[in-house]
């Protein structure tokens, strides 16, 4: 699967605390256009698994090129994710400042697949933020987009 260059997101949701909650994820698809329809999939042993089921609500950030810095950041456990990167969606979802497009959405669905779960969302609003390059990751390195 190393030979599949996927961008890279950062998904997000809150605890019950209202505190900002989210890891690094490169498996991030569109599903379907009308309704517009995506899906994230979460390893079982994430530890914040649990958040995501409760809240029934994720924001998707896609990192741009100069963002592997928050990529890293969001892909070590217990690591400080400061206030500062976040600002908060229309829908209220902590969402991460600078990013290419930013996306809140609603849990339509979830399913099994394997060591995974599958989180289908229904996107209830989007925003292109930067326009700028997508971060890409390719046989387990950070890539960026050339253009010819």
């Amino acid at each position: 699967m190393g030979n599949f260059a996927t961008g890279i997101t950062v998904v997000t949701t809150r605890d019950r605390d209202n505190t900002p909650y989210g890891l690094t994820v490169n498996s991030f698809t569109s599903v379907s256009l009308n309704p517009v329809l995506v899906l994230v999939c979460l390893d079982l042993r994430l530890s914040g698994l649990q958040l995501f089921r409760d809240s029934k609500h994720f924001g998707v950030n896609v990192l741009s090129e100069h963002q592997e810095d928050i990529s890293r950041m969001f892909a070590k456990k217990d690591s400080d994710r400061p206030e500062s990167i976040y600002f908060e969606g229309s829908l209220g979802m902590p969402l991460i400042k600078n990013c290419l497009a930013v996306m809140e959405c609603k849990t339509v669905q979830i399913y099994e697949g394997g060591d995974h779960l599958i989180f289908l969302g229904e996107v209830d609003n989007a925003e292109t933020i930067q326009p700028d390059h997508p971060l890409l990751y390719f046989r387990g390195k950070y890539r960026k987009l050339h253009e010819v």
